[in-house]
């Protein structure tokens, strides 16, 4: 009985020295757990929605993207790589059923050769960078930030020079100049320090409209790899795919 009242003792404390108190040191610590590539994610941003997970496990990834350029009109993307292997499927919208080439795309998936695509890595399971957000390399711009509450963070990016960052745009930091020396962001970690929810509000500057970055995380750990489409659904990939790749 003593032996376990010092193991339920000890679990709380080492929780909580697993987060650095510096907050600096604690959000860089927060991504730490990103490297392992076992996670579920989603991602929003100016006219995108996405979702996926990453499974180092089986050296998978899955996502799911919806575009909408407000016009009313949305198109969609899911991917799916599993090892070598890519397929796509596409929702086009209301263009899939102008166009005879790409109505007969729809609901398939397209098996893509990779030998055919000039940047395969564009195709390729990034597994030793497995964070489709780039959250490290973001947080490692940080130039001030304060705890404001239990896990939950706010402060200030210079990302004038992250070029690894899937969830901010190189040419949305161009637009932002001397803005994007001074970005403003939320984070929140779970209760093992792990970070869950990034959030960054985009000023409007020359033809970029102000909207939100928002990145969460999830399932550390516990993420299922991605699965092969069924047979009856996969097709090899067409021109016009390919043409999307190059």
């Amino acid at each position: 009985m003593a032996a376990c009242n010092k193991s339920e003792s000890a679990d709380p404390a080492a929780s909580a020295s697993a987060t650095p108190a510096d907050p600096k040191e604690a959000l860089r610590a927060s991504t730490k757990e990103l490297g392992q590539g076992n996670f579920t994610f989603t991602m929003t941003g100016a006219g995108l929605t996405g979702k996926g997970l990453v499974h180092k496990p089986s050296n998978s990834v899955q996502f799911d993207l919806t575009f909408d350029d407000g016009s009313g009109s949305t198109m969609g993307m899911e991917m799916i790589m599993i090892e070598s292997d890519s397929w796509v499927k596409m929702d086009l919208g209301e263009l899939a059923d102008s166009v005879p080439a790409m109505a007969k795309l729809k609901d398939k998936y397209q098996h893509i050769d990779k030998t055919k695509i000039k940047d395969s890595d564009a195709l390729a399971v990034d597994l030793e960078n497995p964070d489709p957000a780039g959250a490290d390399a973001l947080f490692k711009s940080i130039t001030d930030v304060q705890e404001t509450g239990k896990g939950t963070y706010a402060g200030k990016l210079d990302v004038s020079g992250v070029t690894d960052s899937g969830a901010i745009d190189s040419d949305v930091i161009k637009s932002l100049g001397d803005q994007a020396k001074a970005l403003p962001f939320t984070a929140k970690l779970d209760d093992q320090g792990r970070l869950a929810e990034l959030t960054m509000p985009i000023p409007a500057a020359g033809e970029t409209k102000a909207h939100e970055i928002k990145v969460t995380y999830a399932d550390y750990g516990k993420a299922t790899g991605a699965q092969k489409p069924p047979a009856d659904k996969v097709i090899e990939a067409s021109p016009e795919t390919y043409e999307m790749f190059q």
